[in-house]
């Protein structure tokens, strides 16, 4: 899916009514199929980006276009189906505590199903050999049947990313998915994302905190700072220079030493939690 950003302006869902756009006067081209890592300090506006291009948050001002729709001129219907080619796949992934792995996962394919075979689903899983396959990937096999209540924060998150690579979307926007693994676990489970997108031919934004991953894994690089564009360049030429000026007040982000409670940084909404259609 190609994406399209004209001068986009958008405020954060939690943001006061006179607060500030998260993200300001903002134009961003991604070609179809293309693997973009957005990355700067806390309050950059990249999980607000993410939500416009998820067409969960309409912009205040300026055109957002994917694959040259535009999707807030659509009726309702038409959006919907539009909604259905993008996969979110936020932060804190939206997990019900009672329900099964297995389930967990395969419910990335519910927008691409129908009504009884979604909630015949919920009972008994359709495809477990392709859920198994993919949590093999993130070594969560084993966990395939157990509630995921019992799983640690990062095991969720790797659930979360699992659900996205058995999605049928052409769009899979990832916020933040590294923030409760190690580096070992990180590594590997973005490596396992960006090698999939581009298997399935899926254009794949993701937003990192993990500078050095971002720059290891992803071809471009796009840094924000305070809601707007400080450079979109290919990875081999993000200079140390270009970062210490991204991060310039916020080096320990820079160090990967990411604040446990991000409402704590100056000018940063609470964060919200979103769901996947």
């Amino acid at each position: 899916m190609k994406l399209e950003i004209e001068a986009v302006s958008a405020r954060h869902p939690a943001a006061r009514a006179d607060a500030p756009p998260a993200i300001s006067n903002l134009s961003l081209h991604i070609a179809a199929g293309e693997q973009v890592a957005v990355i700067g300090p806390s309050g950059a506006g990249k999980t607000t980006l993410l939500q416009v291009l998820a067409c969960a948050l309409p912009p205040t001002t300026g055109q957002l276009r994917l694959d040259g729709t535009a999707p807030w001129q659509l009726q309702r219907n038409a959006l919907q189906k539009l909604r259905g080619r993008l996969f979110l796949a936020p932060q804190v992934p939206p997990l019900p505590p009672r329900q099964r792995v297995v389930t967990a996962v395969l419910a990335g394919r519910l927008p691409h199903m129908g009504l009884w075979a979604s909630l015949r689903s919920l009972f008994y899983p359709s495809d477990i050999p392709a859920a198994f396959e993919t949590l093999e990937r993130f070594d969560l096999g084993d966990k395939l049947f157990e509630r995921v209540d019992r799983l640690s924060g990062g095991e969720r998150q790797r659930v979360g990313l699992a659900r996205t690579l058995l999605s049928a979307a052409s769009l899979w926007l990832v916020d933040e998915p590294l923030s409760a693994l190690d580096p070992t676990r990180s590594r590997q489970a973005i490596t396992t994302l960006v090698s999939s997108a581009r298997d399935h031919g899926a254009t794949l934004v993701a937003t990192l905190h993990q500078v050095d991953v971002a720059l290891a894994s992803f071809p471009r690089i796009v840094g924000l700072r305070d809601g707007a564009l400080a450079f979109d360049l290919p990875a081999r030429l993000v200079t140390r220079e270009l970062l210490t000026q991204l991060y310039d007040q916020f080096e320990h982000e820079l160090r990967g030493e990411v604040p446990a409670d991000e409402s704590e940084v100056p000018g940063m909404p609470q964060p919200v939690v979103m769901h996947c259609r």
